[in-house]
Formats: structure tokens, C-alpha cells, sequence
């Protein structure tokens, strides 16, 4: 047992270095309970600070280091809820009812654990908070300034769950690119964190990019050294430099970038362009990242890399024995980022039917009763995306007509679910002006209606049926055989509802709402018997799917529609192209 003196906030600790235990970490200070990589990103935005941050906690979880991820973001908005999906993907949704950056799906999809509020922090927020203080008088009358009083909190948000005594590791993702004045705060907050903390319990990981000039035929590393000089000017020393290349770098390439960047040789790492983001991590521990980012953390007790499944799912994802198409009828197709999470779920369900899942976006807006056959006839199945607001609603209505009518596999989502719902209503029980009041507001006949408690409510953020909630499905129902059980919960994210003033209605005329919310008898699920395979869901199953855990739903689904494929004698090769 060796004693340390370190310094930590000005103040003379003394910290006992025995062997790290990866269970139970060294505690000699109340603020550090963990040690913490920052992952920061030069040149251009879209490198995937988040896939290489995920695919190094999935190595270091592989290796028995426990880990988590969480993202900090620059827009002032408070968190992405409000946010357009053609400016910023889709909002993912928490357990715990956070509405957060996209990124927060790739973190659980790699980890296999849950994500919360704590994992996603934005300038407004940060913002809001010490704002709130202020105005308590906390400050005790001091003038509140960017530093120390934004710092401050932005650095007691990065270091909240290294408190919690559950991780080993923190990885901590800096949204937007190094130079954007919005970013300036959180990398000063990282620069101080570097200089408090024990130079072995903190790391910064810099992603950059190595652009390839197809006419002189060479890869560039001017970008990247401007990046990391651009860095250092704020303070902040990396560590390791991750270079995103469309051409293999050169060992000679890698000794230049390390002379003029500062790192060792073996500190810069190759991050080439992969066929799947699922790749990553094993070029990445091909890469070594994980032992070098060990190395510098002095982590000395790790496993070999248990990588099994992955393995095997990549396996099936990269070798599928056929070929299923899905049409996905959206109004946000134009940015897939939009339905990052549905389409990631396609892969995941895929890989278990070992068939490849090709996905033929269809735009609601343009969907009619002229070319709905046109259109749709194609296709071995089809989803009916979530989204909000009017637009598009008539053709994702008529889209659901020509599923239920042709037998064509149908899974419809929280919209799509309420979709179905007014469709049916208008053409099966003949209420000819049924609606969802989200969209007609004077509808005489809303079999989708706004929640009681939701209309009172005015501000728009962070006010919907938000996070996980419990679902009783009926025994018998295609639910319950798709999920094993009559006990399940699924994350929400909306303020409309089925209108249960119909629900003995639909039920006669064999639409059955399967799924209830035990507590408020809220429908969460509807199906016909009678359809080859017909279900809509209120909740979003999307945000559950995982490489290790593909949810149910999505993988009945591609079995669905395999089947139906076969059955009509549309049975593709995966190798064939439609």
C-alpha cells in the first residue's frame, strides 16, 4: 500500500494506490469515484464521436470494466424534445422519461444497459440551472459569470455519475466540433478537470478527420493538425487522436500526425470507414484502444475481451441466408437520422431471422388512393412511423387501408398505432369523420383524443407521457405470444390517446385493444385476430432494441414478413438485389 498526495480543488489529499479493484473503485476523495475519458471531435462534425465512445465502452465492458457513456451537448435548448427531426435526428427517450440526444440510443444499443437524465446535458440546461440559483440567492450576491459559476456546474454534471460508485469508467461525449464558440465552456471545463484531477484518472480522446484528395491520390493531415493545435490553444491536451479515414493510414502517416500532435505513435488510431457501425469496436480493438486508454488510466486488472455474441450477431448480420423489404411510411424520410432507432431495430431483428432488411422509404405526404397499389405492392411488410402534427396523416391512413385489406404484415407505431385506429373506424365501423383531435380539433367522432392531465398543461418541453410505464396484455393475444408474457413495460413519448368511450366498439368489429395500461386502463395495444400479422403499439419499442436484446416485436415482425415473402413466392437471395 503506497500513499499519494494529490491535489484536487486546491485543496492536499492523500490518496492509497493499491491494485484497482474493477468492482468496487478507489474512493479517496468524495468528488472522484471513477476515472474519465473525454471524447472530443475537429475538422467536421458527423465523424461519430458517439460510435467510437460507445464501441470503447463496449470493449472496456467486454474486458469486465464496468462503463457508461453520457453526451454533452452546445444548443442552448434544454433538451432535444422540441427539436425538429430535420435539424437534429430523432429524440430518444430514456426509462426514466429523459428526452435526449439520439447518441443516447448508440450507448445503449453497444452496452446493453439504460441510459437516464444524467447521461445527456445541454448548455440550456447547465444554463437553467445555475440561472435558478441565482435567482435563490445561492451566489450570495456575487456577479455570476461563465467561469467559474458555468464551469462549475458543467464539471459537477460530468463528474455526477462517478459518484454513484456503479462504474468503473465515465465516457463523457463534447457535442459539436472544437472552435464552435458554443463549445468553448465545456472545453474549459474539461481543461480544468485535467488539471484537478489525477493525471491517471483522466483522459481526452480527440476525433478527428484525415481527408483523402482523390487528385494528388493522398490523405491530408494538415486538418487534423490545425484541430489539435486549436485544442491545445483552449488548454486541453489529447491523449489519443482517432483519425476517421477513407483510406488505411500509413504507419509513416501515423508518426507524422503523432510529431506534430504531441501523443506517442501507438496513441494514434486508425478509424476507417466500416460496412456497419457494428464493425467498429472490433477495429477498434484491433486498433488497440482499449489497451492503450487502459495503459494511460492504469487499469491493470481487466479479462480477456468476452465478444461472443457480438461476434455471432455480426456473424448473421453480414451473411444473411435472405431478404425481406419493408416500407416505412414517414413524413421525416429525408434524414434517416430521424428514425435512427426503428432502423437500428431492423437490424438487430434481421440478424435473429438471418435475413437482410432492406428498407424502402415511402413519404406519407405523397401517398394516395390512385397510387397506394403503385406503391406499396412491392413490399413484404410495412411500418407506419411515429411523428407529430398534420401533415402526411392522410397518407399514412391510406397506406394502413391497403395493409389490413391485402394480408400485408403491419406494425404501426404510437402515430402509426393511432393510425390504424382512425382507419379502421372510418372504414370498418363506419365513423366516417373519425379523428384524432391532434389534427382536426372539432372532430365529431375523436377516437384519438388528448389525455385528460395533458390539457391543462401549455408549456411544450419535456410535458408528454414521457419515460417507461406497465402494460397488462390480454392472454391469448398475438402480443402475448410476441412477448412471453402478460407483464411487460415500454417508453412512451406522447400526449394522444386512444379514446376508450369506442373501446367496446372496436372490439365487436375485431379490432382488439390487447395491451392496457393496468393503473389508467389507457389502450397500449391493438391487433385483428383475423390478419395474418396486424399490430400497433402506443409506446415506442424502438428504444428497447438492443444487439444483445432485439425486441420482440421488431423480430416477429421480419419473421412476418419472411414468411409472407415465402408465401407469395417473393422470396428474395440476400444477395439479390430488387
Amino acid at each position: 500500500m503506497v500513499q499519494q498526495v494529490v491535489r484536487i480543488n486546491g485543496g492536499f489529499f492523500l490518496k492509497e494506490k493499491p491494485c484497482r479493484n474493477l468492482r468496487k473503485p478507489i474512493f479517496y476523495n468524495e468528488n472522484i469515484m471513477a476515472k474519465y475519458i473525454f471524447v472530443t471531435g475537429g475538422v467536421t462534425s458527423s465523424l461519430g464521436k458517439g460510435i467510437i465512445a460507445a464501441s470503447l465502452a463496449k470493449l472496456l465492458q467486454a474486458r469486465g470494466v464496468s462503463a457508461t457513456i453520457q453526451k454533452f451537448d452546445p444548443y442552448i435548448n434544454v433538451d432535444p424534445g422540441t427539436l425538429n427531426p430535420y435539424e437534429h435526428g430523432e429524440c430518444y427517450v430514456t426509462e426514466d422519461g429523459a428526452e435526449t440526444d439520439l447518441d443516447l440510443g448508440h450507448y445503449e444499443r453497444f452496452l446493453n444497459i439504460h441510459t437516464s437524465q444524467a447521461n445527456n446535458v445541454t448548455t440550456g440546461r447547465i444554463y437553467q440551472t445555475v440561472i435558478n440559483k441565482e435567482r435563490e440567492g445561492a451566489y450570495l450576491g456575487k456577479t455570476v459569470q461563465v467561469v467559474p459559476h458555468i464551469t462549475d456546474e458543467i464539471k459537477r454534471r460530468m463528474l455526477l455519475l462517478g459518484k454513484e460508485g456503479k462504474y468503473d469508467v465515465i465516457i463523457t461525449e463534447i457535442g459539436g466540433t472544437v472552435g464552435d464558440i458554443e463549445s468553448l465552456p465545456f472545453v474549459e471545463a474539461v481543461r480544468q478537470l485535467q488539471w484537478e484531477l489525477p493525471e491517471e484518472d483522466c483522459m481526452v480522446i480527440h476525433l478527428t478527420l484525415i481527408p483523402y484528395l482523390k487528385a494528388a491520390k493522398e490523405l491530408k493531415t494538415k486538418p487534423t493538425q490545425h484541430s489539435v493545435r486549436m485544442l491545445s490553444q483552449e488548454g486541453v491536451h489529447p491523449d489519443i487522436i482517432v483519425c476517421r479515414t477513407e483510406e488505411p493510414l500509413t504507419n509513416e502517416l501515423k508518426k507524422k500526425i503523432a510529431l506534430f500532435c504531441n501523443v506517442k505513435p501507438e496513441a494514434v488510431i486508425e478509424s476507417i470507414d466500416a460496412s456497419t457501425i457494428y464493425e467498429v469496436p472490433l477495429l477498434m480493438m484491433r486498433e488497440k484502444l482499449d489497451m492503450i486508454t487502459m495503459k494511460r488510466l492504469n487499469i491493470t486488472e481487466f479479462k480477456e475481451p468476452d465478444l461472443g455474441k457480438w461476434k455471432e450477431f455480426l456473424d448473421k448480420l453480414k451473411y444473411p441466408k435472405s431478404k425481406v423489404t419493408i416500407g416505412l411510411v414517414g413524413k421525416y424520410i429525408e434524414l434517416q437520422d430521424a428514425y435512427k432507432s426503428i432502423l437500428e431495430s431492423f437490424v438487430h431483428a434481421g440478424a435473429v431471422n438471418e435475413c437482410k432488411v432492406q428498407v424502402v422509404n415511402v413519404h406519407s405526404e405523397f401517398i394516395t388512393d390512385e397510387n397506394v397499389e403503385e406503391k406499396l405492392s412491392n413490399l413484404d411488410g410495412l411500418l407506419v412511423a411515429p411523428g407529430f402534427g398534420h401533415r402526411g396523416i392522410e397518407g399514412k391512413i391510406t397506406a394502413v387501408k391497403y395493409a389490413r385489406e391485402k394480408g400485408l404484415p403491419f406494425f404501426g407505431i404510437c402515430l402509426g398505432m393511432q393510425m390504424s385506429v382512425i382507419e379502421y373506424a372510418r372504414n370498418v365501423l363506419g365513423l366516417k369523420t373519425a379523428h384524432s383531435t391532434e389534427m382536426d380539433t372539432n372532430t365529431t367522432e375523436p377516437v384519438i383524443d388528448m389525455m385528460e392531465e395533458q390539457k391543462k398543461i401549455k408549456a411544450m418541453g419535456g410535458t408528454m407521457r414521457l419515460g417507461a410505464y406497465p402494460c397488462q396484455i390480454e392472454p391469448g393475444s398475438l402480443a402475448e405470444k410476441i412477448y412471453g408474457s402478460t407483464q411487460i413495460t415500454e417508453r412512451h413519448r406522447h400526449r394522444y390517446e386512444f379514446n376508450n368511450r369506442y373501446i367496446d366498439d372496436f372490439r365487436k368489429a375485431g379490432m382488439i385493444p390487447s395491451g392496457c395500461n393496468p393503473e389508467t386502463g389507457l389502450v397500449e395495444i391493438v391487433e385483428l385476430p383475423e390478419h395474418p400479422f396486424f399490430i400497433g403499439v402506443q409506446f415506442h419499442p424502438e428504444l428497447k432494441s438492443t444487439v444483445e436484446n432485439p425486441h420482440p416485436l421488431f423480430v416477429h415482425f421480419i419473421g412476418a414478413a419472411k414468411a409472407h415473402a415465402e408465401k407469395n413466392g417473393n422470396a428474395k437471395p440476400a444477395g439479390e438485389v430488387s
